[in-house]
């Protein structure tokens, strides 16, 4: 027997004493023991029964195990005789099976490692259970199989989602959809029709959107446009960035592949929303025909609160055909062959019946309120105070100020009752008549930096103000803007306002009047800048009447159209340098009388905008000012304008050349590549897509007035017109912006 090992302490050796037999090995596997811890005895084996069984084994045979005397005990009562034997196995070599660590020999007990591995086995299983339960719940969710328990489809219902697109619509008092045909939108362009919505159909997906863009502008309401999915989606980026840029509200319906083809390879299918997003207010994709209406409602509110811009609504055009067209196209084959089958079988008929469950429960289609940031009394107060005290005063409107809710004519009541002198950019050009004596559209520069208050009333510190480098040292700044971005646009480099609101500028310019009763503006101010204002105005006369190098002399064609616009007239600018030379002749007649593009300077507006100008007021007298480059862009057009029988009138500044680019490019890199056109004959064009047309040049310069006065007559018995007009070139606009 193997005597005990010394005391505890690991310092101090055991002193050896000698055995009488070497004996086996220690197990590595064995502990060493201490002194309080005595090896237990083996058990010892029970004897064989007599008999045979006694006869020697093997040397490889295996001990037979010990027969159960008790048969009937349960398989439960069994492993845990089993387990209590591991266990007494495990204590006769000296192996612990309590949780309590026993030093670094120490093993875990082998029963404790398949209670580890069953309770991992356990959580695996939890988990496995969770991720499948909302997998369940999200395919409920997206078959609206809750949503289904209290709405059914109706699979006879002849409706279809193309009409609540249609009654949204009306009830917004939408008068005018703009679109190109395309099957991911027929419904929606056939329901409109029948309830007494013009569908205008265009040659271009761009010219739908500027149009419109110009009724949005001029009639206050939401400007509706439909393009199909892909190519017809792409081809409307640029005019929806423009009416971003613009602050125009605008509602952009877009075609799309069904939903449960998306990134299937379906045809014209493409991340439609991705190329909006930086573009729009909100884009929204609707998954089923219930929501069509809450979305169309919340876009539109959208597009007309706050900062007014476009929205992109994408309409799959699984919720826009009926239930039986759908269930033939998407719903999949009547019988399907194995389990494989007949599943895909019944999520698509769910799909299907979730697509048009609860369609047709009646839904609000009115309006949403439309929310307008608006100036505090404190805020108009202290600007009062501010012009109160000013000798100089100085008032510049911009487009902005033309929005919604304050009308125009309420706004130029309170200018003409201030008395500022006033400079009007964009959209508010024509907001006071051209012989106003508040009116200036010379010498800006010199006005800014001479002024010692400059109200913003909606303008904007961008190139157009060169970022506000144009104030004196000593000028205060009035800025209102409904957007925060641009009211203090460049603020932080050239310039600082002295008050800053972020409103409404028409309501605070009409707010201001009233705080200002019986205010008075220095007369000696406004008679200097009325002088400056003359004698420019005879410069420009002077060079109008000198001959140019060859053909006509724009400022004199363009001197001689002002004489010619009736009170009704609108005014459509869409080019470069004619229409540069133009913003500082032609005199708008009204409010609301003038549309360029705005702050994008985008060419090609001209189309869209004519046609959308000539729909909203049918009586006025629309004159679109083309450059020749610009034309290209929208020439198609007059197709458009004969079918819908939208007389307009275009006049052509054609110089045979990009001029504004091409006068820095010259001078500056000596080369004119890239820049130069012909005199082509493009009344010759609008004659043969069914308009009239004209062509003058310097030998019919005696009978030009009689060429525009034959323009007017023709458009006012119906007939779109256009008048190639063959201009020269004249140094007006040296030092102009170009980029």
């Amino acid at each position: 027997m193997t005597p005990p090992m010394g005391g505890d302490s690991l310092g101090a050796a055991p002193t050896p004493k000698p055995r009488p037999s070497p004996g086996p090995a220690p197990s590595r596997l064995t502990p060493p023991l201490s002194s309080r811890a005595r090896p237990r005895p083996l058990p010892q084996p029970r004897p064989a029964p007599p008999g045979p069984a006694h006869a020697p084994r093997a040397a490889n045979q295996q001990p037979q195990a010990p027969r159960d005397p008790h048969p009937g005990r349960s398989r439960r009562r069994r492993k845990v005789t089993w387990c209590g034997r591991i266990r007494a196995g495990a204590a006769s070599q000296g192996l612990s099976s309590s949780p309590t660590p026993q030093g670094p020999g120490h093993l875990r007990s082998p029963s404790s490692v398949p209670m580890a591995l069953l309770a991992l086995l356990g959580c695996v299983g939890a988990v496995l259970l969770a991720a499948a339960a909302a997998a369940l719940l999200v395919a409920a969710y997206r078959l609206g199989l809750l949503y289904r328990l209290l709405h059914k489809a109706d699979p006879r219902s002849p409706r279809y989602g193309g009409e609540l697109v249609a009654e949204v619509l009306k009830a917004h008092g939408v008068r005018f959809v703009f679109a190109l045909a395309g099957g991911h939108i027929s419904p929606i362009l056939v329901a409109s029709e029948k309830l007494g919505i013009r569908v205008v159909d265009t040659r271009h997906e761009a010219t739908a959107v500027f149009a419109a863009d110009a009724v949005s502008r001029l009639s206050g309401r939401i400007g509706v446009a439909a393009v199909t999915a892909g190519p017809g989606v792409t081809n409307a980026v640029t005019a929806i960035k423009n009416a971003q840029m613009a602050e125009s509200p605008l509602l952009l319906i877009g075609g799309a592949a069904a939903s449960l083809q998306k990134g299937r390879g379906a045809l014209q299918d493409i991340d439609q929303l991705s190329l909006f997003r930086t573009l729009c207010k909100a884009c929204v994709s609707v998954r089923t025909v219930r929501a069509i209406v809450p979305a169309l409602r919340q876009a539109i509110a959208t597009a007309q609160s706050g900062t007014p811009g476009p929205v992109f609504v994408e309409l799959p055009i699984d919720v826009l055909y009926p239930f039986h067209v759908v269930e033939k196209e998407v719903g999949g084959a009547k019988s399907a062959r194995g389990f494989r089958g007949k599943l895909v079988q019944w999520y698509l008929q769910n799909y299907v019946h979730n697509l048009f469950a609860g369609a047709w429960v009646p839904r609000d289609v009115t309006p949403l309120p439309v929310k307008v940031p608006l100036a505090t009394e404190d805020e108009i107060q202290r600007c009062a105070e501010l012009v109160s005290r000013a000798t100089k005063p100085l008032v510049l409107v911009g487009s902005q100020a033309l929005l919604p809710p304050t009308p125009a004519e309420e706004l130029r009541e309170a200018l003409e009752a201030l008395g500022i002198p006033c400079y009007l950019g964009g959209a508010a050009r024509g907001l006071l008549p051209p012989e106003s004596p508040l009116l200036l559209r010379q010498n800006r520069r010199d006005a800014l930096r001479e002024a010692d208050l400059v109200l913003l009333a909606g303008a904007v510190c961008d190139f157009r103000l060169s970022y506000g480098r144009l104030f004196g040292r000593q000028t205060l700044v009035v800025a209102v803007n409904r957007d925060r971005a641009q009211l203090l646009r460049n603020a932080d480099v050239f310039w600082r306002p002295r008050l800053a609101v972020q409103g409404d500028a028409a309501s605070f310019v009409v707010g201001l009047a009233r705080r200002l009763g019986g205010y008075s503006c220095p007369r000696d101010w406004l008679g200097g800048l009325r002088e400056a204002e003359q004698r420019k105005e005879k410069a420009n006369r002077e060079k109008a009447a000198t001959p140019t190098p060859q053909h006509l002399n724009p400022l004199d064609l363009l001197y001689r159209l002002d004489a010619l616009l009736p009170p009704e007239s609108l005014l459509v600018a869409d080019g470069g340098d004619f229409v540069g030379t133009a913003a500082y002749i032609v005199r708008p007649r009204r409010p609301l009388s003038w549309l360029d593009p705005g702050a994008f300077g985008t060419l090609g507006v001209g189309g869209g905008f004519a046609l959308g100008a000539k729909l909203c007021r049918p009586e006025a007298e629309v004159w679109v000012l083309y450059g020749d480059g610009s034309l290209g862009y929208s020439l198609i057009e007059f197709d458009t304008f004969v079918r819908h029988k939208t007389p307009i009138i275009a006049l052509v500044g054609n110089d045979a050349c990009w001029s504004q680019i091409s006068r820095e490019q010259v001078a500056m890199l000596g080369s004119n590549v890239a820049c130069g056109l012909e005199y082509l004959d493009y009344h010759a064009v609008a004659e043969a897509l069914g308009g009239k047309g004209f062509v003058v040049g310097r030998p019919d310069s005696e009978r030009l007035d009689a060429v525009l006065r034959a323009a007017q007559d023709a458009c006012r018995r119906g007939h779109p017109v256009l008048v190639n007009a063959l201009i020269g070139k004249t140094d007006f606009r040296e030092g102009s912006i170009s980029v």
